[in-house]
């Protein structure tokens, strides 16, 4: 064999078992590791969902008996989301919408809404954002209480036209030099409680749905028979005429 062609052949396999070795490392510390990541993704979540909530209005797993939400308009979802009912001794005390406002200064804003079951939020919470760092990002909580005017706010005590930053004339305050990002949102926050008046029997109907059934096992269950009238909105997947 020519010398050139056998350095040639010897680099390839040199190459080769150097990318099948790093692949198989890399996997080995994926299978690792993963559980680890998704355990620590679920706390992170289940504190953030908490702090929609008030303190010892649940008893049950938030996170383990989340509901699947339909991509519709009013929730901003591009893509399917979930929905987290606080049960208190067996009975639905709140639900935590995932929503959306798509029209934030840097791209979409990811939040949490909390609405108890008379319709008053309990708490609204950004999950993700790309906000102009010291500007836009007053919206966090943990850099701002701003999001916390909307605790207690319902459709009842807020006509649709209060549903905007004082700037625009509605309840909202803003800081100045950053109102687009609170503008949506207010929006999203307003879009999220029409949405929980449009279907709040199917949120907090326990029921309705499909939830995980124990905290490994992947069994699903259907509604009732009965439950189908009162669940049909919820599970459908596309928004109706009404939700637009």
């Amino acid at each position: 064999m020519i010398p050139s062609i056998r350095e040639t052949l010897s680099t390839a396999l040199t190459l080769l078992l150097f990318c099948v070795v790093g692949a198989g490392l890399l996997s080995g510390a994926y299978t690792l590791t993963h559980p680890a990541i998704e355990i620590t993704e679920q706390a992170e979540k289940l504190a953030l969902i908490s702090q929609t909530l008030p303190p010892g209005s649940f008893d049950n797993d938030l996170v383990g008996d989340a509901r699947p939400l339909p991509v519709n308009a009013l929730l901003g979802l591009k893509r399917p989301g979930l929905s987290y009912v606080a049960q208190k001794e067996g009975k639905s005390t709140a639900v935590v919408l995932e929503a959306a406002a798509p029209d934030g200064y840097a791209g979409e804003i990811r939040l949490l809404v909390g609405i108890h079951a008379d319709g008053r939020i309990a708490g609204v919470r950004v999950t993700a954002h790309h906000e102009t760092p010291g500007l836009g990002d007053y919206i966090e909580i943990a850099k701002n209480k701003w999001i916390t005017q909307f605790d207690a706010r319902s459709l009842a005590d807020t006509p649709a036209d209060q549903w905007q930053v004082r700037k625009d004339g509605g309840r909202f305050d803003s800081m100045a030099g950053a109102t687009i990002t609170p503008r949506a949102v207010v929006k999203a926050t307003h879009k999220a409680l029409q949405y929980f008046a449009a279907h709040q029997e199917a949120l907090l109907n326990v029921g309705c749905g499909y939830r995980t059934v124990g905290a490994s096992s992947e069994e699903r269950t259907a509604p009732s028979t009965g439950d189908h009238s009162r669940c049909g909105s919820l599970r459908s997947p596309h928004p109706t005429s009404g939700d637009q």
